[in-house]
Formats: C-alpha cells, sequence, structure tokens
C-alpha cells in the first residue's frame, strides 16, 4: 500500500480572527531582579517546565489511540482492552501542563514583574552582547514532524499509517497556525527588536512544539527518546528566537503551550471526524484545507 501528497496553490484571503476574547490578568507581585542569583533561578524553573512537558504527556493515555491495562489483585490476571479511538474521552489533565504555559504568557503582558523579567532576559542574551543572528530556528523548526516521516521510511513504523498520520498532521497545523495568527491579531506586541507587532505568541516556537507533540505521539509506543529528541530541538528553536531577538520569554513559552495543545486536540478531533464522516465509505481521496500566515491552501491526500 502506497501513498502520495499534493497540495493545490494556497489562495490567499482576508481571514478573520476565529475568536474575540482577550482575557486580562491582573496579578500583581514584585520581582527582584536586582539580585541575579535570583533572576537566574527564575530561568531555570521556566526550563524546567519546558522539560517536564515531555515527562507529563509522557504519563498521560493518549485520546486518538491507546492501550489500557488493568491488573486484577484478587484474580491475578491481566485485563486488557482497546476502545475505538473515536470513543475516547477528552482527557483534561494532559492540557494542565501547556495551558498554564499559554495562561504564563497572558499574564506576561500586563504584569510589570515579568514584562521586567523579559527585559532582563533580553539585556543578558542580546542587548549587552550583541551578537550574529543564527537563522537555525526558520528550519529546524519542522525538523521533528521530517523525522516522523523519515523513521517510517527507514523502516521504523510510526503508529498511524501514512494516510491518517498526514491527515493529524495538517490538522495540527490548521489549529496551531490560526490560533496564533488571531492571538498575534488581538495582542498586538512588539517584538524585542521593534521590527512589528506581532510577537505574542511565537509562531516558529509553536509550529516547533507542534511538531514535537506529533512526533511523540507517533513513537511514544516504540521508544520515549523518539519524543525527547523532538522537544529537545522545539526548546532549541524557542531559544534561538530569543537568542536572534525576535521573541520575547513570554511569547516563547505561550508559543510552546500553543503547539502542544494544537496538536493533542489533532490527535482527539480525528478520529471522531474520520468515524462520523467516513462511518460507511472507504477513505481512498481526503481533501483538507490549511492555514498558515494568511493564506488558505487546500490539501489533497490520496491512498492508491
Amino acid at each position: 500500500m502506497a501513498g502520495g501528497v499534493c497540495f493545490i496553490h494556497p489562495l490567499f484571503v482576508n481571514c478573520q480572527p476565529l475568536f474575540s476574547f482577550y482575557s486580562e490578568f491582573k496579578i500583581r507581585f514584585t520581582l527582584n531582579l536586582k539580585d541575579m542569583h535570583y533572576f537566574k533561578s527564575i530561568i531555570a524553573s521556566i526550563i524546567l517546565l519546558f522539560s517536564s512537558v515531555a515527562r507529563v504527556n509522557a504519563q498521560v493515555i493518549d485520546s486518538a489511540s491507546g492501550n489500557i491495562s488493568l491488573q486484577d489483585t484478587t484474580l491475578k490476571k491481566n485485563i486488557s482492552w482497546q476502545l475505538p479511538p473515536y470513543k475516547k474521552a477528552f482527557n483534561l489533565k494532559s492540557y494542565i501542563v501547556p495551558g498554564l504555559m499559554v495562561a504564563y504568557g497572558f499574564t506576561a503582558i500586563k504584569n510589570d514583574g515579568l514584562q521586567r523579567l523579559n527585559t532582563e532576559l533580553k539585556d543578558e542574551m542580546y542587548a549587552e552582547n550583541p551578537h550574529r543572528k543564527f537563522p537555525l530556528d526558520n528550519y529546524l523548526q519542522f525538523a521533528p514532524a521530517a523525522m516522523v516521516y523519515g523513521l517510517d521510511a527507514a523502516g521504523v513504523k510510526a503508529k498511524h499509517n501514512f494516510r491518517d498520520r498526514t491527515m493529524l498532521f495538517l490538522m495540527s497545523n490548521i489549529i496551531v497556525n490560526v490560533s496564533v495568527h488571531s492571538i498575534k491579531t488581538l495582542s498586538h506586541q512588539m517584538r524585542p527588536d521593534g521590527s512589528g507587532y506581532t510577537s505574542f505568541p511565537s509562531g516558529h516556537t509553536a509550529e516547533a512544539f507542534a511538531n514535537a507533540e506529533f512526533l511523540r505521539q507517533e513513537y511514544k509506543d516504540v521508544s520515549p527518546w523518539y519524543g525527547v529528541a523532538g522537544y529537545a530541538m522545539a526548546f532549541t528553536t524557542g531559544y534561538l528566537r530569543m537568542y536572534n531577538n525576535k521573541h520575547w520569554l513570554s511569547d516563547v513559552v505561550a508559543g510552546a503551550g500553543v503547539g502542544i495543545i494544537s496538536t493533542k486536540l489533532a490527535y482527539w478531533l480525528y478520529p471522531k471526524i474520520q468515524h462520523k464522516l467516513f462511518k460507511h465509505k472507504p477513505m481512498n481521496t481526503i481533501v483538507i484545507p490549511s492555514y498558515q500566515n494568511g493564506s488558505l491552501a487546500v490539501g489533497v491526500v490520496y491512498r492508491f
């Protein structure tokens, strides 16, 4: 069985934000950033938050598919079964960490202490140590997704077949790009280098973490280290966005949360959509739209 993907030329449209809510958090507290030892401990905590995502995600049963095993302590028997993916319930616990990351970003927009943290980190990384920009982040954001297809082609089989994982990848990208574009328009935050009002959240970081979660979902049953590798590349992408003076810390943290949530939603929604629309039909050809940077494209996957 083989498959192929082709994309129809993007049609540029005037896209409006899909939602018009904007939350203003009024959390008042003071950060003593003059004490650099305390400042460094804050940065270490943020890094720990990033690294904890992979560990927490690895402990949560996937909403798209997964085997449930129960140990009967009385009969000493292992009972296992697999629910149809479209019947999986929405697992709110798996969204707590990325949700907190997004909340941190929104809070930083209006919180003086977190704004000072953004500025201090920018000065530490760029203003006080000007350096040449390193554009690896423009490509590294796509590396985890490329690994999924590369590994499968090399014989390390992914969880889903070519058709289904491509649909999941496209759906994740639709969600992440629409979300990022909408929030950027609503928040209207200046970039650290002054190049525009599209700072919050970081689109590169959101894409990188969405793809890292895509890699983790497809290969977590083979080895957790594939997910670790994907999240390491995503974390590096976020770091380079700050290193290149394109984003504040809060932009990167929120972007990471948006990316993870987008892929999780795709894995939860796709089986339900697949079941509703194609319950009695063979899915040889599927058409699905994609959205990126204000342009709408139509993707076609044909199974032959």
